[in-house]
């Protein structure tokens, strides 16, 4: 009888076991404004050396989009995994839970099923949307200049009235900690080590490489300025007349001008911040990752980094994102298996097109939890064997007004992009680039060109399997 009940007990505790196996802990590091500048995507200027680990232990996907370049709206779909369409919300200034209270969201689906709900730094874009579904929640921190004379000039600033930013990068000689993001990664250390024996997902939201470009010094140190390329300052000839902003969330910080195009000095100050920002959170990174090893949690712990969109750093003459082109909807995108998975792969790369709103069920099939209708797709087989065969398109958008949106897919060789009008329910105007990494070349809207006309049927073709032209005007709008 005895050895009945060790029998017993022992199957009892292989099965579970096996069904920690089944369900990860799983860690997302949530970048902000991060473009695929790494060097795992190839870029060799750029110092990532913890990134680029991170991808020898996962599956790299070079063609990973965002649905909108914009933090809200990209952030509520990556957190729910409906498409901006679907949930309505196209600016910054309307959170998901003042206009949808029924969606469930990854924090609320996980927290649900047993597991411990982390928010670290920046998650989503409102801090406190949502917070009842983290069982720990850190909330976002405001922009932080730590130099005395920035911060007195600010201070001066204020008191005439002034509502912009303060300068737009700096370099103080101080610790990590000293600006937010290193402050985000103490917190995450020391809640690893609170938690560790507790089954957990935790979003680690870093805000760089976000304006302002605060960094400490060591990491601007890493770079020279003068080696850094100021990019063609022209949009792309025949390009539609709203296919670029004014960037005005770079002009309003302090320094900027208020309208025309910025100086060379100006464009590689802003460009040496933006890398040294990327240094600077790929540290952050790094010691999250080594808290999992020296925890023994990186056995059983699925890590993800990916990145809300891209960017713009002087590309067409403009800055930010905030547009349709592929430079701010193309993200860097590295998921990592566990290491007691039994199919984990290593230094692999992905050309199938995914997309943001993957993410939630690719972690819900990884902890082996079925989700409702989601309108991503679970990225698990992919990782698995990278080559196979994948989506055919991927897509996003972005709304001039409420009277026009911007309708884009692309095939991984192009990018196409129609401009709808919702009141006549037509097409304003039409676009087609080739999607290559060299934004230097991109000089010329290819869509009336003779030579690309079957390329611009099949694009067409493509675009109206998400957006059939027949639903567009009907896509809900709840923006304030």
């Amino acid at each position: 009888m005895k050895k009945c009940i060790l029998i017993l007990v022992l199957s009892l505790n292989l099965g579970l076991s096996i069904f920690a196996q089944e369900q990860p802990n799983i860690v997302v590091f949530l970048v902000d404004d991060l473009r695929t500048e790494l060097g795992c995507y190839g870029n060799q200027q750029v110092k990532s050396p913890n990134i680029d680990a991170l991808a020898n232990e996962g599956v790299l996907f070079q063609n990973a989009y965002a649905q909108q370049a914009i933090c809200a709206p990209s952030r509520m779909s990556i957190l729910t995994g409906l498409r901006p369409e679907s949930i309505g919300i196209y600016s910054l200034f309307t959170p998901l839970r003042s206009k949808h209270k029924e969606m469930v969201t990854i924090p609320q689906f996980f927290k649900e099923n047993g597991y411990t709900t982390v928010s670290l730094g920046k998650v989503y874009h409102h801090g406190n949307d949502d917070k009842e579904s983290w069982s720990i929640h850190f909330p976002k921190e405001a922009n932080s200049w730590v130099k005395p004379e920035n911060l007195a000039l600010i201070d001066s600033l204020e008191q005439t009235g002034y509502k912009g930013n303060g300068p737009a990068f700096e370099n103080a000689d101080v610790e990590d900690e000293a600006y937010k993001d290193g402050r985000v990664a103490k917190n995450a250390i020391e809640t690893l080590q609170k938690i560790k024996d507790e089954k957990f997902l935790m979003f680690v939201g870093l805000s760089k490489p976000h304006l302002p470009f605060n960094a400490p010094k060591k990491y601007w140190d890493l770079y020279n300025k003068k080696d850094f390329i100021v990019p063609l300052k022209e949009a792309p000839k025949d390009s539609y007349r709203l296919s670029l902003t004014k960037w005005g969330e770079l002009r309003r910080y302090y320094g900027i001008p208020k309208e025309g195009v910025l100086d060379d000095e100006t464009s590689r100050n802003l460009k040496h911040g933006y890398y040294a920002s990327i240094s600077y959170i790929d540290a952050q990174i790094g010691k999250v990752m080594k808290t999992l090893e020296d925890l023994d949690l990186r056995k059983n712990t699925m890590v993800i980094l990916m990145s809300d969109h891209g960017y713009k750093l002087g590309e067409f003459g403009a800055w930010c994102k905030h547009t349709n082109f592929e430079i701010d909807v193309n993200v860097p995108l590295i998921v990592s298996r566990e290491t007691g998975y039994k199919k984990r792969l290593s230094n692999v790369t992905s050309d199938a097109l995914v997309e943001n709103v993957d993410l939630f069920p690719t972690i819900a099939e990884a902890s082996g939890l079925k989700t409702h209708a989601l309108e991503g797709e679970s990225l698990l087989s992919l990782v698995d064997k990278p080559d196979m065969e994948w989506k055919k398109g991927s897509y996003s958008l972005y709304p001039r007004g409420k009277k026009i949106m911007g309708f884009t897919c692309t095939d991984g060789t192009y990018r196409y992009t129609e401009w709808w009008d919702n009141e006549a329910q037509t097409i304003l105007s039409k676009e087609l680039y080739l999607c290559e990494q060299n934004y230097m070349e991109i000089t010329v809207n290819l869509v009336n060109e003779v030579k690309h006309k079957q390329d611009v049927i099949k694009m067409q073709q493509l675009l109206e399997m998400q957006f059939p032209k027949n639903q567009r005007s009907s896509y809900p709008q709840y923006d304030k």
